[in-house]
């Protein structure tokens, strides 16, 4: 991955901690600069009255106009934002398949969402998972049959704390070649 990428907080729900672990983390996995910021990408355009959910992929596209240089950074938006695409209940995250945008919400990662006590040691490592496979998408990976890979497809939070932060070395072979 060339051009490193930026955090950009969008809506509301994101502690700037949580954005500079991510950046960390993210530094640590793909082995590029990870610059979080702190101006915050209005969502409030996204938002389904009748679901009471956000539309990720209209925030995606508005990710997507706020500009990106040829060859600069990748974008990673990060919300505290529950998010839906039409065809799903709600989703972690989305991504542009081969693109440069991705978008990651933190809302049901988080142990609150489930009545729970926040356990941020818990989300930090959700968030980074969520994150990695988002970007994965941006590098032109699909979702992988290995559930250990952080590229399988994850529809509860539970299979996300069950797989690794990493590629495995099918899809880490992927994204290494030219």
């Amino acid at each position: 991955m060339t051009g490193g990428i930026r955090l950009l907080p969008v809506g509301g729900g994101v502690e700037p901690e949580i954005l500079d672990e991510l950046a960390a983390a993210l530094a640590g996995v793909f082995r590029v600069s990870c610059r979080a910021e702190t101006a915050a990408v209005d969502a409030s355009f996204a938002f389904d009255r009748s679901r009471g959910q956000y539309h990720a992929t209209a925030i995606l596209a508005r990710l997507q106009a706020a500009g990106l240089e040829r060859g600069g950074p990748r974008l990673l938006g990060v919300t505290g934002l529950d998010l839906f695409v039409p065809v799903l209940t709600f989703v972690f995250g989305e991504a542009q398949l081969n693109g440069r945008c991705a978008l990651v919400s933190l809302c049901r990662l988080r142990e609150e969402f489930y009545g729970l006590p926040p356990r941020p040691e818990l989300l930090a490592e959700r968030a980074a998972k969520e994150a990695v496979h988002e970007l994965g998408h941006t590098l032109g990976l699909r979702h992988c049959p290995d559930w250990r890979c952080v590229m399988a497809s994850t529809h509860a939070v539970e299979r996300l704390d069950l797989k690794s932060a990493r590629f495995c070395p099918r899809c880490a072979s992927s994204i290494a070649a030219p």
